[in-house]
């Protein structure tokens, strides 16, 4: 049966109102995925919707009915308010809104599981690496991925210890001839976050909410580029991974 459902999330971040504004309007790929934005209220926004409020830095909102390529939702609506706060601070308040048509416990659980790991993924963004560009990239596992035990398998084939958390300095091994120095920056049952110099690699245990599980690169850097060679070899690198460890 069709029920609404509202997660609301507000947090100060260090950053300025206008760099919160850049990230979560032009640069999404450096956190969540590429956006487009028309940036005028009545203009496009994302997944077939209309931007009703366009106040910069101040107020986003993009409202969608029947989201292209999303199922089990009739309606939804992101809006971003956004407060300057001494220091240089902003202080954030985020609304996701909408009807999820079914399956209404496990659609809202993995929701608000996501909301939190994407708005830390943000803040990741805006702490270290303010303003630059990203190439995203991203994979997602076989329908054996979905096992119970998929993210704890994935989990050391990176090579984490199962009790290694947030802030732990690791080496990890990606794709590629040679292991990786970096940093966890998020790590619970269902979501493993690590930062590199010039990256944020973040693991989506979509296996708790009856998905396979996704990987996602946002990689910084002069001339990165979403559609890139190097961003597709990327995607291709991780996709053989992935199938090769859930075969």
């Amino acid at each position: 049966m069709p029920k609404q459902f509202e997660i609301i999330r507000e947090f100060e971040v260090q950053a300025t109102p206008e760099q919160v504004w850049e990230a979560i309007t032009t640069g999404t790929a450096g956190w969540l995925w590429p956006l487009e934005y028309e940036p005028r209220e009545g203009g496009a926004a994302p997944f077939g919707g209309t931007v009703t409020a366009w106040d910069p830095p101040h107020r986003l909102t993009g409202r969608v009915e029947s989201p292209e390529g999303v199922e089990n939702q009739t309606f939804n609506q992101l809006d971003h308010v956004i407060e300057p706060r001494e220091g240089g601070r902003a202080w954030v308040r985020y609304v996701h809104s909408g009807i999820f048509v079914d399956d209404w416990d496990n659609q809202y659980d993995g929701a608000d599981k996501h909301t939190d790991f994407y708005l830390h993924t943000l803040r990741q963004y805006l702490e270290f690496f303010p303003g630059r560009t990203a190439a995203y990239a991203a994979a997602e596992g076989p329908a054996a991925s979905t096992a119970p035990d998929a993210f704890e398998v994935l989990g050391r084939a990176l090579g984490l210890a199962d009790d290694a958390s947030a802030g732990t300095k690791v080496r990890v091994g990606l794709p590629g001839p040679d292991a990786v120095d970096a940093v966890i920056d998020y790590r619970n049952a269902n979501f493993i976050g690590l930062r590199t110099g010039d990256a944020l690699y973040r693991f989506f245990g979509r296996n708790a909410f009856g998905a396979p599980i996704g990987i996602v690169v946002h990689r910084f850097g002069t001339g990165a580029d979403s559609d890139s060679d190097s961003t597709k070899a990327t995607e291709r690198a991780w996709q053989k991974w992935i199938d090769g460890l859930f075969v």
